[in-house]
């Protein structure tokens, strides 16, 4: 393993040193749990992929007001914020150990921790981050901006929630995550990549890239439609809803939209689940029990999806395991699903 550390000796800035960002899959770290479980995941990701993998951590320099009359602000010595964060980087790289083949670089980089991550993502191929952390970087990071980064980030993304530990050998020690695991008893997980789809492109985009995830891994992929309750008593709901019907018309969609995937992915196994309930409830109850859950970054909205919308920001908030975001994008293979059967209007 080929292991770098590259401070950033710009208090000031908020950008990444130098023109050339990290390639690859790139990880926030902290020094907490959860940034030690996004890094294992990572690091297992980037040997999948064969990619290079960038461990990065940031600081913010606080600035105060001076008492002075001049009203100016006064900044205090970063030094010793700078070296916690350098050897948080040097406890990542150390939990990394020598692993054949993994190429590792790293970076302290000053500025805000979001801001750092979302121009990463310009370059990078993944952006992986853990569910919550103990404040500074990925505290900042899935505190109030949780959705906002996997919202804008120009790449990919992944969060990694700390009871994921347990499934690549990881000992979890917050109390809090033991004790709602004490109370589900065992729970199988299946290697199985889900997608949750409503009918919109943006998760058509979705279901494309977790295609991918499941033939790389290996795996099948099983295709997630959520079908909410609705009441007629409702002001935006016309009339009381057939759901019979409702259900026949969605089985009908799914079953183009495989044989539409499967032109594309011929060696794919596909399995389509049709769920009554809640988007947020089922997705997060199915990202308890396979290996990926993905999700697109937002979707229809109203009436026919509810999926990908605000669903995405409530599902990272939930999830069980990890969740990947896939950035709305123009991809060619959209261009002939409509040839393959029934299509939600848009």
């Amino acid at each position: 393993m080929d292991a770098q550390l590259h401070p950033q000796d710009d208090a000031a800035g908020g950008e990444p040193a130098g023109a050339d960002l990290p390639t690859g899959i790139v990880v926030g770290v902290d020094g907490s749990e959860h940034g030690r479980c996004a890094l294992a995941w990572a690091a297992q990701e980037a040997q999948r992929r064969r990619r290079p993998l960038h461990v990065v951590t940031a600081y913010s320099v606080p600035l105060f007001a001076a008492s002075g009359l001049d009203g100016g602000y006064a900044t205090f010595d970063d030094t010793v914020i700078r070296d916690g964060a350098e050897a948080v980087l040097r406890e990542a790289i150390e939990q990394l150990g020598d692993v054949e083949g993994l190429e590792v670089t790293s970076s302290v980089e000053s500025g805000d921790a979001a801001g750092v991550l979302l121009e990463f993502s310009r370059a990078a191929e993944l952006l992986v981050f853990g569910s919550r952390g103990r404040g500074g970087f990925v505290g900042r990071l899935l505190g109030s901006v949780s959705s906002a980064l996997p919202a804008h980030a120009h790449c990919t993304t992944v969060t990694v929630p700390l009871r994921f530990a347990e499934r690549i050998g990881g000992v979890i020690e917050d109390r809090h995550v033991r004790e709602e695991q004490s109370k589900e008893g065992p729970v199988h997980v299946e290697d199985v990549v889900a997608v949750g789809v409503d009918g919109s492109d943006q998760a058509r985009v979705a279901v494309l890239v977790a295609a991918e995830e499941a033939m790389m891994r290996g795996v099948p992929l099983r295709v997630v439609c959520a079908v909410p309750q609705f009441s007629g008593s409702l002001a935006w709901v016309p009339a009381p809803v057939d759901r019979e019907q409702l259900f026949q018309d969605i089985r009908a969609q799914l079953k183009a939209g495989t044989a539409w995937l499967q032109s594309h992915f011929p060696d794919l196994e596909v399995q389509t689940s049709l769920l009554d309930g809640a988007p947020v409830d089922v997705l997060v109850d199915v990202s308890h029990t396979v290996d990926l859950l993905v999700l697109g970054t937002r979707g229809r909205g109203g009436f026919t999806g509810m999926l990908l919308g605000s669903t995405t920001d409530g599902v990272l908030h939930h999830a069980k395991g990890p969740v990947m975001v896939v950035p709305d994008s123009a991809d060619e293979r959209l261009a002939d699903r409509a040839s393959f059967g029934p299509m939600l209007a848009p």
